[in-house]
């Protein structure tokens, strides 16, 4: 099963300190690539309401769907790639695959993937750096007439890497300024907008 523990730090930005972080790492435009989130949840909530997430993303020559469940430290995200053209098929038609590794976990978890349907998307236009503290990304994303910043550090260690992400806002000047997970941005500017 392809299953990983995910730990990451993260932070909105102002276009001031994307800029500044996008300067210091030297990132040129051919370093970013976009990637579009659809998110999926049922009429009552069964995933958020478990703080769960489920998502299929489309890169320009990939794909994947992805359920990310929290442990006791970070989240368990557990995937199955995908084919452009299946994951077109299920975004368009708001059905989910009736088999693999994502299917299987909903299913352990008593929740009927014929509830999920699609409440909305959010695209990214992404850098990703590998540093000595864990994997940078520099995101820009655009949801529900929104468009924001935002830096994240993917790490191994909570404790370490939650040290590192502190010490590399202050190498920046930036200003931790707490950020939701993409899921939850897209959700409050969806109500926002009712």
């Amino acid at each position: 099963m392809s299953e990983n523990l995910e730990i990451e730090f993260k932070t909105l930005l102002s276009i001031e300190e994307f800029s500044r972080a996008v300067d210091y790492f030297q990132l040129k435009k051919e370093h970013f690539f976009t990637q579009t989130n659809y998110y999926f949840d049922s009429t009552d909530f069964q995933l958020r309401k478990q703080y769960m997430g489920l998502r299929v993303r489309i890169l320009s020559n990939h794909a994947e769907i992805t359920l990310k469940i929290p442990e006791k430290v970070g989240l368990l995200e557990i995937n199955d790639a995908l084919s452009i053209k299946e994951a077109h098929s299920i975004v368009e038609s708001a059905t989910l695959p009736s088999f693999g590794n994502v299917y299987n976990k909903l299913n352990s978890l008593g929740i009927d993937q014929n509830d999920l349907r699609l409440i909305g998307d959010l695209t990214t236009k992404r850098a990703e750096k590998k540093l000595p503290q864990g994997l940078l990304a520099l995101d820009e994303s655009w949801y529900n007439e929104q468009h924001d910043f935002e830096l994240e550090l993917e790490v191994s260690d909570a404790d370490k890497g939650r040290k590192d992400f502190l010490v590399l806002l202050d190498t920046l000047t930036i200003k931790e300024s707490p950020a939701p997970n993409k899921i939850q941005r897209m959700m409050l500017s969806s109500k926002a907008k009712d």
